[in-house]
């Protein structure tokens, strides 16, 4: 990316910030209705067990799950700012890449903040993150080399900007939630571009064998996120009789649910450097249910 397009994005940042204390309706309440997650990002809209759900189930399923995915969301950019501020250590202070970053964070730790807050104003108890997520996610933090991090951050962000979209393009959706996606989505996308453009440097001079290594940093940050949304404790929440059958049915949906809504943009991304190949197809379709 050349110079003057990332002051443009740094201007950007700071002439037009977004915040949530200001952006976000933080006391509007919930409309008659309204709901918490459009039903086809839920885990159980599709199956025959779905239709046996009262009105009420299916209103708090979509707030239990909403919430997980806050929770995730939270977490995830925490690490992401654990890796960053590490990186930009070894970068002056005037130079662009490290002003830009600096913003990055600021907003990054805004957004911890305000995926917190919705928790608070939803009624929300997240599930933690399991032992072998926190293990692994902070290991490959502090261990992969830098070009990894980046791709595995921006897999995320990518995906969570597909989500995200859903979310703030429904009328119905419960007004703090559209916002809080509208405003991570209009800052997600700078993040992204910027992210795209400095990977470049990389994936230009990425050999065969270095695409494979990105696709597989790519397919598993992104299995990693999907792991971390469907709960068999929300089942029990919701009051379903038996939690366990219903965790096991939501799994398989979900999977199928989240490769046809979130991945088309993850697939695009990783083709444009060529990282489908006969080393990493195979894993894509097992891991994901993608056709590539």
């Amino acid at each position: 990316m050349e110079i003057p397009e990332i002051e443009r994005l740094i201007r950007i940042s700071k002439e037009k910030p977004l915040l949530p204390e200001t952006y976000v309706p933080w006391s509007e309440e919930l409309q008659p209705g309204q709901y918490f997650l459009p039903s086809h990002l839920t885990s159980l809209e599709g199956l025959s067990l779905y239709q046996t759900l009262s009105d009420q189930q299916r209103l708090e399923l979509g707030r239990h799950e909403v919430v997980q995915v806050m929770y995730s969301y939270a977490w995830g950019e925490g690490l992401f700012c654990l890796f960053m501020n590490k990186y930009i250590l070894n970068l002056p202070p005037d130079n662009v890449e490290y002003r830009f970053l600096l913003r990055e964070l600021i907003e990054e730790f805004r957004h911890q903040e305000m995926f917190t807050q919705t928790i608070l104003r939803l009624g929300g108890k997240p599930i933690p993150i399991s032992r072998s997520h926190k293990l692994i996610g902070n290991m490959t933090t502090k261990l992969l080399p830098t070009d990894c991090l980046f791709m595995g951050s921006l897999s995320i962000e990518i995906v969570s900007d597909r989500y995200g979209n859903y979310g703030r393009k429904d009328p119905l959706l419960y007004g703090i939630l559209r916002k809080v996606f509208e405003l991570h989505n209009i800052e997600e996308a700078r993040h992204i571009v910027f992210t795209k453009n400095l990977l470049k440097r990389y994936t230009d001079k990425a050999g065969p064998v270095r695409r494979t290594v990105y696709s597989f940093v790519v397919l598993l940050n992104v299995y990693f996120l999907r792991t971390l949304y469907v709960k068999k404790e929300i089942y029990q929440r919701i009051g379903l009789e038996n939690p366990q059958i219903a965790y096991k049915l939501a799994l398989k949906n979900y999977k199928e649910k989240f490769t046809q809504s979130c991945l088309p943009d993850i697939i695009e991304f990783v083709d444009s450097w060529h990282g489908f190949n006969r080393a990493t197809r195979w894993a894509w379709r097992r891991l994901m249910g993608a056709k590539v």
